[in-house]
């Protein structure tokens, strides 16, 4: 599934791997005069390193014109290409089949680098250089296991310290994704740790050529072609002839590097593989595998460093559009009643949680999770005394609860997951019963990882109707605003928090940025009775209403004694909280009601007629 940019770009890049890898295949066999196991060689490393494979082909070995092989592939940096190409081809086979087999299994990282690093190095040593060169270079199996074991490591050792730390960092960078050999983006990170690991290794192997510990590139042509034999073998059943540049495999005694020289050299190869292998754990949590976290992607800007636990990261990360099970429509609102059915006596709601794209502009849609297909949740609407039954189903990727917030009801009623109760799990259903006891303004959320399931949408107003409403403040209208904030970026949606990475960009009221948040209609003289709910996890809003005060008569859904009430044109709505205000329309226009911190009313810090975010307007006529 594309998501992100750069799934775009990968799908551009694995299409040019494809054609350049078909066309150094169909070059190979056919025009190029060399053994099997580099036209195999430089096949591989061409579908690894896509173009870029190409492009090293055709500078370092593709027979320009008939009969020049073996002068243009004699220079020392073509034949450095050729032995990084053979132990590429042979070292990254293993690593990549290694890597996919760890990631699906969710092994830690630490332990897919070592098992990697294994896989590679056998897959070098055992196939692609004691059995593929075996022909050429004569003798016996494990007698060319013990030639080519010294050149193996420190190509191994060389190509694994630049592979090591690039598929580290950023199989544990932002984009989590690459740790799941199931999405694209793993296989871009193969395809660049190969790169990376080639130009790392290439230096090394140009000096074992040079110094004839490796072979380089080579010519191989029929008998009858004319060239002169430095080599002979048989495939297929025909006499071939084998001419190598510097990398002969007959080697001269005097070229032969000494043991101390080739001892150093595995070395420095190895403090640079240790080097590659253990840096990245002071940058990243390599004790964490694909199990984990696998398919997460994190907000620019949130602090991971080797200790990050992958709770913290799994509360961090988006949601992953694939997830989403539902597309409402554009202009589908939420915090619409939801009548109960009554049986004995009992008030029975159903409550569904599952993943869903919302609009809250025309043009900016969130992922999110959401009751009954709508955020705000459905507005649920009782009398005090009321006994009521709520069906809970979870379709959520992840264990929730619901919690009545600030009602007085069974301790096992109330939704603390792992304190009152188990968490639902995905599939499962819970029933929440009890009588009403309070009247007033509540609302209803998650209590299970509430940090990121109500940033996400999990919130609804829990609006209770007193039994005696003799008493009770009056308006001619009511309206609930429920707050929210919310975190879009780069096509993904992210939990607005309080930390890094985490900084809200658009805000919302009843799910709903300006301008498309609703207008109230009234008249002159006529009262509004504004329920205001924090329904929002992290600032502090003041809440402010032009045209005159309004009187404040009800907080956290007790009602204030008349000579309590107060006047005030703005109230700070903390998470949590709750008020009720009654405000009278003294004049005809458009009065504002918004949050009066400025960045609060706009959109991705752009103010779109007027303003954005939380902001409407009470349209007041004659």
């Amino acid at each position: 599934m594309l998501i992100q940019p750069i799934d775009y770009f990968l799908v551009v890049w694995f299409l040019l791997a494809g054609l350049s890898t078909a066309y150094v295949a169909w070059d190979q066999f056919r025009n190029n005069p060399e053994p099997h196991v580099m036209k195999w060689g430089f096949v591989l490393v061409t579908l690894y390193m896509g173009p870029l494979g190409l492009l090293l082909y055709v500078l370092a070995d593709k027979e320009p014109r008939p009969g020049t092989h073996e002068e243009f592939v004699s220079p020392l940096w073509k034949q450095g290409v050729g032995s990084t190409i053979h132990c590429v081809a042979g070292d990254a086979t293993g690593i990549v089949l290694a890597a996919a087999f760890t990631g699906l299994l969710g092994w830690p990282m630490w332990i897919d680098l070592i098992v990697e690093y294994v896989a590679g190095f056998a897959f070098g040593l055992f196939i692609f250089q004691a059995l593929f060169m075996k022909q050429l270079m004569g003798g016996s199996y494990w007698e060319n296991v013990r030639r080519t074991f010294v050149p193996e490591l420190i190509s191994m050792n060389a190509m694994m310290a630049g592979m090591a730390p690039t598929m580290s960092l950023l199989m544990m960078g932002r984009d989590m994704r690459a740790m799941d050999p199931g999405e694209l983006v793993f296989w871009g990170v193969m395809s660049l740790g190969v790169i990376v690991g080639f130009a790392v290794a290439y230096a090394f192997n140009a000096w074992m050529v040079s110094v004839k510990l490796k072979h380089g590139l080579m010519t191989m042509r029929e008998r009858n072609s004319g060239q002169h034999t430095a080599a002979k073998g048989r495939r297929s059943g025909k006499r071939q002839q084998a001419h190598g540049q510097h990398g002969q495999m007959q080697l001269t005694p005097a070229w032969l590097p000494t043991v101390p020289q080739q001892a150093a050299m595995a070395g420095v190869t190895g403090v640079f593989l240790l080097a590659g292998m253990i840096l990245p754990g002071f940058h990243v949590n390599l004790g964490l595998g694909a199990s984990d976290v696998g398919g997460l992607i994190m907000p620019k800007g949130m602090i991971m460093d080797f200790n990050t636990p992958a709770d913290a990261m799994r509360d961090m990360s988006a949601i992953h559009p694939r997830r989403v099970s539902y597309l409402a429509s554009a202009d589908a609102k939420g915090d619409q009643p939801l009548q109960p059915r009554v049986e004995n006596g009992v008030k029975i709601f159903d409550l569904e949680a599952s993943v869903i794209r919302w609009h809250i502009l025309p043009d900016v849609t969130v992922e999110a999770y959401a009751y009954n297909r709508q955020i705000p949740g459905p507005r649920l609407q009782v009398t005090e005394g009321d006994r009521v039954r709520i069906n809970f189903r979870n379709n959520l990727p992840e264990p929730t609860t619901v919690h009545w917030h600030g009602l007085i009801l069974p301790n096992e009623m109330d939704g603390p997951a792992e304190i009152t109760q188990e968490p639902v799990p995905t599939g499962g259903s819970y029933t929440y019963e009890y009588v009403v006891e309070q009247s007033g303004t509540y609302f209803y959320h998650t209590h299970a990882k509430s940090d990121h399931q109500q940033a996400f949408g999990l919130y609804g107003a829990l609006i209770i109707d007193p039994r005696d409403s003799a008493g009770a403040p009056r308006a001619d209208l009511e309206y609930i605003i429920q707050l929210q904030e919310w975190l879009k970026r780069e096509w993904l949606t992210f939990p607005a928090m309080l930390m890094e990475g985490g900084l809200p960009n658009f805000f919302t009221i009843n799910g709903k940025a300006y301008p498309s948040t609703d207008t109230i209609r009234m008249k002159v003289g006529q009262t509004i009775k504004l329920r205001f709910i924090g329904s929002h996890n992290n600032f502090v809003h003041p809440m402010h209403v032009h045209g005159g005060p309004f009187e404040v008569v009800a907080i956290d859904g007790e009602t204030l004694a008349p000579t309590a009430r107060y006047l005030a044109d703005t109230i700070n709505v903390a998470p949590g909280q709750r008020f009720d205000v009654i405000w009278t329309a003294r004049r005809p226009g458009k009065w504002l009601v918004h949050c009066h911190i400025p960045h609060h009313t706009t959109n991705n810090n752009v103010e779109t007629k007027g303003g954005g975010g939380l902001v409407m307007i009470l349209d007041v006529e004659r």
